[in-house]
């Protein structure tokens, strides 16, 4: 009985959170477009591979930080012989607990990466969005904690 009493008071385990080295790559926001030069590095938890990312990293908290998504996407059709093509796409956001390890999405409502850029202060972030048929353009302020909408004003 001594022996589960002991076990439930052990602490935590403490994680690692670190990004890799910075990489050059070829991104372009369209098939059409020349392609640019873009930085990008991993993000490592306890010496694993979570995500590559784009950016620096914004502080939310002392515990919390926000950062920007870049992923790898097939471009290959399943019948194409050869190797596979892939191309780089910017994603959402992350926010990282630095203590826990935990790497979560922040939902940003009508937000498109290929068209917003992000402005953030502390837990608060200031971007334009896009309705889902292209005609209205919204300003929208998020805080990240429990994802909850502080305000949201739609312009035409």
């Amino acid at each position: 009985m001594i022996l589960f009493d002991s076990l439930g008071f052990a602490a935590p385990k403490q994680h690692v959170v670190a990004f890799g080295k910075w990489t050059l790559i070829k991104w372009s926001p369209d098939d059409e477009s020349k392609p640019l030069d873009v930085k990008v590095r991993q993000l490592y938890v306890d010496a694993r591979s979570k995500e590559f990312t784009v950016g620096p990293e914004h502080d939310v908290t002392e515990r919390t930080f926000a950062v920007q998504r870049m992923f790898r996407l097939s471009n290959s059709l399943p019948q194409e012989a050869g190797p596979a093509h892939w191309r780089w796409e910017r994603g959402g956001w992350l926010l990282v607990d630095r203590v826990s390890g935990k790497v979560q999405q922040v939902i940003l409502l009508e937000f498109d990466p290929s068209l917003s850029l992000v402005n953030w202060f502390r837990d608060y972030a200031a971007y334009c969005g896009v309705s889902d048929d292209g005609q209205k353009i919204f300003r929208n302020h998020r805080a990240t904690r429990q994802a909850e909408t502080i305000a949201e004003k739609g312009s035409g």
